[in-house]
C-alpha cells in the first residue's frame, strides 16, 4: 500500500471538447506512490477522459497535472513512461508474445541481451513462461490480456494505467484475473491507476476508489468507507445494492415514512425536520425476523414477495405495504440453521439497525 507520498497530482484540471459542457471538472485529485486507485462511474462520468490526460492521449482545457512534483501537462504520452493496458489488448497479431513484450524495449533500444532477461521475468510474473514463441492469434482472451499486462511492466514504469482491461472477458476469468492483478501489484509495488464502470472490480482490487459522476469525484475513499459510509446519495446508490425508503426528516435522526412509521438512522446532510429524504440500508444489515421480537425499534413489517437462491444466501424481496420500494434482504444459508427457508407470502419482521441506515437528501 501507499506510504502516502504524492505520485501524481492534478490541480484544478478541466476538459471539454465543445468549450460548453465540462467533461472532468475542477478535478483536484491526489494519487499516492504504490497505491491501486480505481476511477470508477457510469459511462460519461469523466473518469477515461481522466486516465487520458494522465497518459498524454487528451490535454487538459484548464489547470496542471505533477508527476513526482514536476508539471507534465505539455510532455507527450511517450516521454511520460507509463505502462498502459486497453480492454482491447492492443497486440501486434505478426509479432509473437516474446515480440510484443519487447516492444517496449526496442523503442528504448535496451540491448538485445537485457530484452531477453527482462522479457523473460514479465512473462514469469503473469504466468506465461514458456509462451514466448506463440502468436496472439494462438492464445485465450485471459492469456492475450496477461501479455499486454507483462507489456506494460516489462521496462518498469513507476505508473500502470488500466483502462478496463478485464472487460472482454468472462466473469470466472475476469474474477480470477482480478485477484491476480491484485497480488501482483503487492509484489511490484508499482502504482496502479485503473478505469472501471464495474463496482464489484472496483471493490475487489482497490486501495482507494475515486467515484465520479457528471465530471466531478463523488467520493474518494479506502474501499470498507466507500461501501459502509457512502458520502451522498450517487455514491450509495451506485457503489452496492441499498434498499431505499422515501419520506420526510423526523426529529434529528429520523426519517418519517407515508403511513407515519418512523426509522432511525444517520442524517448524513444534516437535514432539518420535514426535509424530504431518503434512506439506504445495505440488504445484508436488515434482520428478518419470522416471529415478532421483543424490540421494536426501526421495525417494519413486511411480506415476502419473492425469494432468489444465490447459491451461498437467499436475496428475499419483501413488500413493505404503503407503496414503498421493496426491501432486499441477504440471508446466509446459515442463519437458516435447519429451518426451511422462509417462503413467498409469509409474513416477516424487519428489522432496519439505525447505525446502518443512512439518510440523505433527496
Amino acid at each position: 500500500m501507499s506510504d502516502n507520498k504524492v505520485l501524481v497530482r492534478f490541480s484544478g484540471v478541466q476538459k471539454t471538447y465543445d468549450g460548453e459542457q465540462l467533461v472532468v471538472q475542477q478535478l483536484d485529485l491526489d494519487i499516492h506512490q504504490g497505491e491501486f486507485l480505481s476511477l470508477l462511474g457510469p459511462s460519461g462520468s469523466g473518469k477515461t477522459t481522466t486516465l487520458m490526460m494522465l497518459a498524454g492521449f487528451e490535454s487538459p482545457t484548464a489547470g496542471e497535472i505533477f508527476l513526482g512534483g514536476s508539471p507534465i501537462t505539455g510532455t507527450p504520452p511517450h516521454k511520460r513512461n507509463f505502462g498502459m493496458v486497453f480492454q482491447n489488448y492492443a497486440l501486434f497479431p505478426h509479432l509473437t508474445v516474446g515480440q510484443n513484450v519487447a516492444y517496449p524495449l526496442t523503442v528504448r533500444k535496451v540491448s538485445k541481451a537485457d530484452q531477453a532477461s527482462r522479457v523473460q521475468r514479465a512473462l514469469d510474473m503473469v504466468r506465461l513462461s514458456g509462451m514466448s514463441e506463440r502468436l496472439p492469434g494462438q492464445l485465450s482472451g485471459g492469456q492475450q490480456q496477461r501479455v499486454a499486462l507483462a507489456r506494460a511492466l516489462v521496462f518498469e514504469p513507476q505508473l500502470v494505467l488500466m483502462d478496463e482491461p478485464l472487460g472482454a472477458l468472462d466473469k470466472q476469468l475476469r474474477e480470477h484475473m482480478q485477484i491476480e492483478l491484485k497480488e501482483l501489484h503487492k509484489q511490484l509495488g508499482v502504482t496502479f491507476v485503473y478505469v472501471t464502470h464495474d463496482q464489484g472490480e472496483a471493490l475487489t482490487m482497490s486501495d482507494r476508489v475515486a467515484v465520479f459522476n457528471d465530471g466531478a469525484i463523488q467520493q474518494l475513499a479506502p474501499v470498507e468507507t466507500l461501501y459502509e459510509a457512502p458520502a451522498n446519495r450517487f455514491v450509495a446508490g451506485f457503489v452496492g445494492d441499498s434498499t431505499v425508503l422515501k419520506g420526510v426528516v423526523s426529529g434529528e435522526a429520523g426519517l418519517r415514512l407515508g403511513d407515519g412509521r418512523v426509522l432511525g438512522g444517520i442524517n448524513i446532510n444534516g437535514l432539518g425536520a420535514g426535509a424530504p429524504a431518503e434512506a439506504y440500508i445495505r440488504p445484508e444489515r436488515i434482520l428478518l425476523h419470522r416471529q415478532a421480537p421483543a424490540t421494536t425499534a426501526n421495525l417494519l413489517a413486511a411480506r415476502v414477495a419473492r425469494v432468489i437462491y444465490f447459491g451461498d444466501h437467499l436475496r428475499l424481496l419483501c413488500s413493505l405495504g404503503d407503496a414503498q420500494a421493496e426491501a432486499t434482504v441477504k440471508l446466509p444459508l446459515t442463519a437458516l440453521d435447519g429451518l426451511a427457508p422462509p417462503q413467498p407470502g409469509e409474513a416477516v419482521h424487519l428489522e432496519f439497525p439505525a447505525a446502518f441506515t443512512r439518510i440523505y437528501a433527496a
